[in-house]
């Protein structure tokens, strides 16, 4: 396992897109990981889901990835594509995180500042308190927020008692 202590976290300032020439898309990315380089460093991806403004982990020049094979690979600034990289964009597997996607970059939210460590875990979105947790399904995004096994039973406690009050009113 590579060591992430290396790496930082950037902010992608440009990301262009390069013709395709057979193999996979790459983008050409400008990004800010708190260095001296004022206008970014050049990084080449073939990640598909970065773009302006994306808050990444890279892996500058210099630092070690560990490769498919387990082989420990030092990065140096280089040319792909007939483009300058001065670093790779981490995925989950790169960082040693359970869960993600090969080749999908990682993406942290503006908690975490431009140049410092990633985290040595996955973050996960933060927890809502349980005064602001509404009674029932929650859209968030594209996902609904499953109920607690305590929300299913007021549910179904307010059910029988609607239900109650509604046959006691019939018969009166």
């Amino acid at each position: 396992m590579a060591d992430i202590s290396e790496y930082k976290v950037g902010i992608v300032l440009s990301c262009e897109d390069i013709p395709k020439k057979g193999g996979k898309p790459m983008k050409v990315l400008k990004v800010d990981i708190g260095s001296e380089d004022d206008g970014g460093i050049p990084v080449v991806t073939t990640a598909p889901n970065v773009r302006d403004g994306s808050r990444v982990v890279v892996a500058p020049a210099g630092s070690t990835v560990v490769s498919e094979e387990g082989e420990e690979i030092q990065l140096t600034k280089s040319t792909v594509g007939g483009h300058p990289s001065w670093g790779m964009i981490c995925d989950t597997r790169m960082l040693g995180w359970s869960g993600g996607a090969a080749g999908v970059a990682v993406q942290l939210d503006e908690s975490f500042p431009v140049g410092t460590e990633p985290p040595a875990s996955k973050p996960r979105p933060k927890q809502q308190e349980e005064d602001e947790v509404p009674a029932g399904p929650v859209e968030d995004g594209l996902f609904e927020r499953k109920l607690t096994k305590e929300e299913k039973k007021k549910l179904a406690a307010e059910k029988r008692a609607a239900k109650k009050a509604a046959k006691a009113e019939k018969t009166t």
